[in-house]
């Protein structure tokens, strides 16, 4: 797709290459070392997956946590996410996911992690 931020990515910003899949680091972090995975084919959910795309994920996601945690030690955690939707969050519709490396103490009160999307439901 002509206007798509990921399909016109630079070599230089791809830092892992998967058959279906390539790795950069997120322009806006969350924290150091978050990256994002994106298929190299051009979907707009994880809905759309095929099947080779959806059988690669979890290999493409357990490779990237070895190798965040090998370059940075200090990571004791990870949020995985995905956005599918204007109304969840989407800003660029490519779909894709993101690996956010957390450290110990990097916030006051991590619990309800990926339950604070919606500030009321983080707290149980």
């Amino acid at each position: 797709m002509s206007n798509c931020v990921f399909c016109n990515i630079s070599e230089e910003s791809i830092i892992n290459e998967y058959k279906h899949f390539f790795i950069i680091r997120d322009s806006s972090p969350v924290t150091s070392l978050h990256s994002l995975v994106i298929p190299k084919r051009h979907i707009v959910s994880y809905f759309e997956c095929n099947k080779n795309e959806y059988e690669e994920i979890p290999l493409v996601l357990h490779t990237q946590k070895t190798e965040l945690k090998l370059t940075d030690n200090s990571i004791t955690g990870f949020n995985i996410g995905m956005n599918i939707g204007e109304d969840a969050g989407q800003t660029i519709f490519h779909f894709h996911i993101h690996i956010i490396p957390r450290r110990k103490g990097d916030i006051d009160n991590p619990r309800g992690g990926i339950r604070g999307v919606i500030p009321d439901k983080q707290k149980y």
